[in-house]
């Protein structure tokens, strides 16, 4: 496994959150200005572009049966992983609050999966989170 090297502010804050530099709490309200990229099914096939209001985003059931929302750091960081999606070309670039308010309740969030750094969010977290 490769050396995770910080390419944008989130992924500097996640590093130094997990790294106990600044606490989990603090970490998370600066995260809710943060961008995040979603992967969203595109039908057509064009990168980036989404034309439907309705944007369908990556998601997998947990262990519970939660169903978790991909996110990632940056739309590089999900190349690798959306290889195996096909039709999840496309995706959204927005605050992390945007994303988890267009979620709505009982989803939760797994931020970078497939990389060292990332983290989970129960869906409980995600509701006391919205509400800030």
């Amino acid at each position: 496994m490769s050396i995770f090297s910080a390419e944008n502010e989130l992924e500097k804050k996640l590093i130094q959150a997990q790294n106990g530099e600044i606490d989990g709490e603090t970490f998370l309200k600066e995260m809710l200005e943060m961008q995040v990229f979603m992967p969203i099914k595109d039908k057509h096939g064009i990168a980036g572009f989404q034309d439907s209001k309705q944007a369908t985003p990556l998601s997998f059931k947990d262990d519970d049966g939660t169903e978790m929302v991909i996110l990632f750091t940056s739309p590089e960081r999900a190349k690798v992983f959306v290889k195996d999606y096909p039709g999840y070309d496309g995706g959204l670039l927005e605050d992390f609050k945007w994303v988890i308010e267009r979620i709505g309740g009982g989803y939760g969030v797994i931020l970078n999966p497939g990389y060292e750094v990332g983290l989970e969010l129960e869906a409980n977290m995600l509701e006391a989170l919205s509400n800030q």
